[in-house]
């Protein structure tokens, strides 16, 4: 499909009444989980697409343009409203994070294995396991809290057991930084993942920094805001993948391009048809987008937009269950870091003067809430909350030991508790 020669629907006629734009949302135990992740991911893709706009807007001095760009983020603001709102009110806070942890391990898995530049893909693999111990650790407090079983929010499909230690996941945010693509022989693929990821990583850190503090338990605070800190480095490490040197029309045609493949994927995989329908016609909207996008870029820069996007749709968004390129990753990676020239390398070959042990002492002086997380499980359950196949569970003592950093918290949980573990069956105290 070559989205310049589809026909939308015309930006007169996406203004929408309240009762359109408030949807009746999912029931938060029927839905299927990657409705929601879809939910959740074209959520975060909707805001970084109006945030994008806010920005140029500020620096803009051509009026006309200007009337366009805002008369489209206002859209894109009634689209995000659409979407954030498919949300159920009994979903509770802790349930969404679960939802926003298994997006962020099941979309960087499939934008990993669909990346063809391999630097790009180190990157996606490397932030891969960071937020698949995010979901171990908020798993221990659904359960502890509100005697949730993350499986009613996973189904199942994302297993829950440690990668490496979020306590580990706290770098010199300079040493975050990547080096970017080029604009002129970077793939339309890699531009549209990155942008998709840089989204998703984008609301997740949003989502915490506005709800973390609605828990009355302070251990659970501290690792909102822990994980939140961490959030920002991936927000960080992924968005400077991105060549500077873009102009804003270049940037401005891939937002379009990147929001219409995601609906456009999300759509085709949707299984409940009203909220399919609700896929296909924001698709139609951002179809409308794309092209007026492209129209500008000829006008000012007198250039053809399938120079940047091609002629085909880009698939940055499937969702399926992960679980053995997850444990493949984990094997093979939990003991890599970025190192200070920006490389990654392995932590027996980290410099004693590594930058990131600073950070480390200092957010972790007193402890790690992510540790305390894993602590406060033991003390009720005897053991973590964890799920996956057993060979994989009996494994988290062998990975945890692979890595250990020269800095630990002082409330560290050891890797003979974790060997302790495997004599009390997981499955005990999940519903």
């Amino acid at each position: 499909m070559n989205i310049l020669k589809e026909k939308g629907i015309s930006l007169d006629k996406q203004v929408k009444t309240w009762q359109d734009i408030v949807k009746r949302p999912f029931n938060r135990d029927m839905v299927d989980n990657y409705t929601r992740t879809r939910q959740i991911l074209m959520n975060g893709i909707e805001v970084e697409a109006w945030g994008f706009k806010h920005c140029w807007v500020r620096k803009l001095d051509d009026i006309e343009l200007k009337k366009i760009l805002v008369s489209i983020r206002r859209i894109e603001d009634m689209q995000q409203t659409t979407m954030n709102w498919l949300t159920p009110s009994r979903q509770t806070v802790l349930d969404t994070t679960l939802g926003y942890e298994q997006v962020a391990v099941d979309l960087t898995s499939w934008l990993a294995q669909n990346e063809p530049d391999s630097y790009v893909k180190e990157t996606f693999d490397f932030g891969l396991l960071e937020d698949f111990d995010h979901l171990y650790r908020y798993s221990q407090f659904a359960n502890l809290i509100e005697e949730t079983d993350p499986n009613e929010i996973l189904h199942n499909m994302t297993d829950v057991l440690l990668a490496r230690p979020t306590q580990y996941h706290h770098n010199c945010n300079a040493i975050r930084i990547r080096n970017p693509y080029d604009k002129d022989k970077t793939s339309t693929q890699t531009k549209v993942n990155i942008l998709t990821l840089v989204s998703a990583e984008q609301q997740t850190h949003n989502f915490y920094a506005e709800h973390g503090f609605m828990y009355g338990n302070t251990d659970l605070k501290r690792l909102y805001a822990e994980i939140c800190d961490v959030e920002e480095e991936h927000v960080t490490m992924y968005e400077t993948l991105i060549d500077p040197n873009e102009t804003m029309y270049e940037k401005w045609l891939l937002h379009e391009f990147a929001e219409a493949c995601c609906y456009y994927n999300c759509y085709k995989d949707e299984t409940d048809e009203r909220i399919k329908q609700i896929f296909e016609e924001m698709f139609m909207m951002e179809i409308e987008h794309t092209k007026i996008a492209a129209q500008h870029l000829e006008k000012y820069e007198k250039r053809d937009a399938s120079e940047i996007i091609g002629e085909e749709m880009i698939e940055p968004c499937h969702f399926e269950s992960q679980k053995e390129y997850v444990e493949k990753i984990i094997k093979k990676e939990t003991n890599k870091r970025v190192d200070k020239d920006g490389t990654f390398n392995t932590v027996d070959k980290l410099d004693d003067a590594w930058a990131s042990y600073a950070i480390q002492e200092a957010t972790c002086k007193y402890g790690a809430p992510s540790e305390q997380a894993v602590h406060l499980a033991i003390n009720t359950h005897c053991r973590d909350i964890a799920s996956g196949k057993e060979s994989l569970l009996n494994m988290q003592s062998e990975l945890l030991e692979k890595s250990l950093e020269k800095y630990q918290a002082p409330n560290t949980v050891s890797p003979k508790m974790y060997d302790k573990f495997s004599e009390i069956d997981s499955k005990i105290y999940l519903y």
